[in-house]
């Protein structure tokens, strides 16, 4: 048990170590204020240029099963929604106004959305359809996946990820352990660090989302309606503890005490509409 506090601390130690403190976005009216540690090798840019050659190969491939939509009307909705919510995000983080923005929409009944590094955005019909999603609907679950983007969460994870396998590496040669202590060592770091942040990413990415939303003039209390649909397509979801998003109770909880924040900025841009 020593031993396992040892490299747990040594760990830890080595993570810092190569990492930085950065702000990727301001705090907006929402109040997400944490510093962020990123893997100093591993750039924002090196981050996008991975990320948008992956997705470049998920379009050509959705291509080829014919199965990327381009011309329904949920496709001209999304693209709608996506471009208004775009406009806003310069809000947290002046530098994506320069990002090569992408939405796409791909007909699949997967209940799943996602903006990845850089900008880079999918909608599965799926939710939409199964769901019977709104516009504002609609717009609170873009704006979460895009807020991942703009806190750089992807690059987060990658440098937490990279540099525990770096300092692992270096703590099995210093202090000689075996591959059962690593092991078990990986499991403290898992539940002590990784799981806690992510969930933490999660209430991060509500809330900046909730402010892009409302800011591009959709109504924040579609962000409930939303997740209450989520929680019921998702009946039998593991507990909060063991999993990397938050509990619906948790996260509702925390939408509803932040709509207050921000229906002042829906109320002006719904007004100046």
């Amino acid at each position: 048990m020593a031993s396992l506090f040892r490299v747990t601390g040594l760990i830890t130690a080595l993570l810092l170590a190569g990492c930085q403190a950065v702000d990727t976005t301001s705090g907006g009216a929402v109040g997400v204020e944490r510093k962020q540690y990123m893997f100093s090798m591993l750039s924002t840019q090196q981050v996008n240029q991975m990320y948008a050659q992956s997705y470049q190969q998920t379009l050509s491939e959705a291509s080829g099963k014919g199965v990327l939509d381009k011309s329904s009307a949920n496709a001209k909705r999304i693209d709608t929604i996506a471009k208004r919510l775009i406009a806003q995000a310069p809000m947290f983080r002046p530098d994506s106004a320069q990002w090569q923005w992408e939405v796409n929409l791909i007909d699949s009944p997967e209940l799943n959305a996602n903006c990845g590094p850089g900008g880079k955005i999918i909608m599965y019909s799926g939710l939409i359809e199964k769901l019977d999603l709104t516009d504002d609907e609609i717009a609170a679950v873009m704006g979460h996946e895009i807020a991942h983007a703009l806190r750089e969460h992807g690059r987060e994870a990658m440098s937490k990820a990279y540099g525990i396998e770096m300092a692992k590496q270096g703590a099995g040669a210093l202090l000689g352990l075996g591959q059962d202590s690593l092991a078990l060592a990986d499991t403290v770091v898992q539940y002590s660090m990784t799981l806690p942040n992510s969930r933490g990413n999660e209430n991060e990415a509500d809330l900046i989302g909730l402010e892009l939303a409302a800011r591009a003039g959709y109504d924040p209390n579609a962000a409930i309606s939303l997740w209450d649909k989520m929680s019921q397509a998702s009946e039998g979801a593991p507990p909060e503890f063991m999993s990397t998003h938050p509990s619906s109770g948790s996260r509702t909880a925390a939408l509803q005490a932040a709509i207050p924040k921000v229906m002042p900025l829906y109320q002006q841009a719904k007004g100046a509409r």
